[in-house]
């Protein structure tokens, strides 16, 4: 018999879903953090519409969630390859759902400071394609990846969401327009949407290669394969590290809510906990000695802080919690032995 009385409200989310399947879009669905929402909507039976043109989305992250779930699950999935930028293409995957996860953007805080053309085109000029494609196709939620960049230079800590400062790259811009545009279509169109503030998100399926690679990913390959490892700075830097499944439940719950106090809102989506990157390499270090003992000798490289990034950044995820009923279940460590399964797995 299930008590429900002792269940958090995620879990009682997932019950209702899995009664009560509905329709999703998942934009940016080759990705990161949207093969993971696939993967977890999948398991609850739900049907998914994704959509990625593939610029920072791969098959193989298509490959592993079909491995982890059902063939009759894998089944309630329709991939479209397109873009963002397609307003038309937006049009048509919105008019098919109930609800919108917004995921695809172009990250990484240095790729925008080289490119800002290019952010601005797929963060701004993307986000409000799918706002109005929405707008009009009336979805029943469209919950979109905010940022903590948006954030700048604020000094304060925690950081809280009425409180920001001046945006300090061409990314931290995009996203904090992307809040501005959400608020005046909910004002001006009656359009309600949620957004979430990610605070360094991590996690299985996080892609280690490329120029604009996550530190974490960064360094679980170079100590995999025994390269040079890097840290901007003088490893004093600290960041709210959230686990990817801290992520998803954040965006399962800003999609379901039935709290109208919480619509219209931006949320810190971390888990309220420090973490310098010295601590963090350790860390990391530690979890991959386990089966190679030679990476205990392994030392990081110092060099310069990168220009654009913020010296510190800690959470405050009582709004997140009070109106969402967001409860983290995943620490930076609990989170981290999960991924180093996974990257162990994966990168040998």
């Amino acid at each position: 018999m299930i008590d429900y009385k002792n269940m958090t409200r995620y879990e009682k989310l997932q019950d209702e879903l899995k009664s009560s399947p509905a329709k999703w879009l998942i934009t940016g669905v080759a990705g990161f953090i949207g093969s993971n929402l696939l993967e977890t909507l999948l398991k609850l039976d739900q049907k998914v519409l994704g959509l990625d043109n593939f610029s920072t989305g791969f098959q193989h992250n298509f490959d592993q969630v079909q491995e982890l779930v059902t063939p009759e699950q894998w089944q309630r999935f329709t991939f479209i390859k397109g873009d963002i930028r397609d307003l038309g293409g937006c049009r048509k995957v919105c008019s098919q759902v109930d609800y919108v996860l917004h995921q695809a953007a172009l990250g990484s805080v240095p790729r925008s400071i080289e490119d800002p053309l290019l952010t601005n085109d797929n963060n701004l000029t993307g986000f409000l394609n799918m706002l109005v494609a929405a707008r009009d196709a009336k979805v029943k939620r469209f919950v979109y990846a905010a940022s903590s960049s948006t954030y700048g230079d604020h000094p304060g800590l925690p950081k809280l969401e009425e409180k920001i400062g001046k945006p300090l790259s061409p990314y931290a811009v995009t996203k904090y327009v992307n809040e501005l545009y959400a608020d005046v279509f909910a004002r001006t169109y009656g359009f309600k949407s949620i957004g979430l503030r990610y605070f360094n998100i991590f996690g299985r399926r996080q892609d280690p290669n490329g120029a604009y690679a996550a530190v974490m990913p960064k360094w679980f390959s170079a100590l995999i394969r025994g390269e040079e490892l890097f840290i901007n700075g003088d490893g004093e830097t600290s960041r709210d590290f959230c686990y990817i499944d801290n992520c998803v439940q954040g965006n399962l719950l800003a999609a379901c809510t039935k709290n109208r106090e919480g619509l219209n809102q931006v949320y810190n989506i971390a888990f309220g906990e420090k973490t310098t990157l010295k601590e963090l390499f350790l860390m990391i270090r530690e979890r991959v000695a386990v089966s190679r003992s030679g990476v205990k000798k392994i030392e990081p490289i110092y060099r310069d802080f990168r220009p654009g990034d913020v010296r510190h950044s800690l959470a405050d995820i009582g709004k997140a919690k009070r109106l969402l009923g967001y409860e983290p279940k995943f620490s930076v460590r609990d989170g981290l032995d999960q991924a180093a399964e996974w990257y162990l797995e994966n990168l040998s």
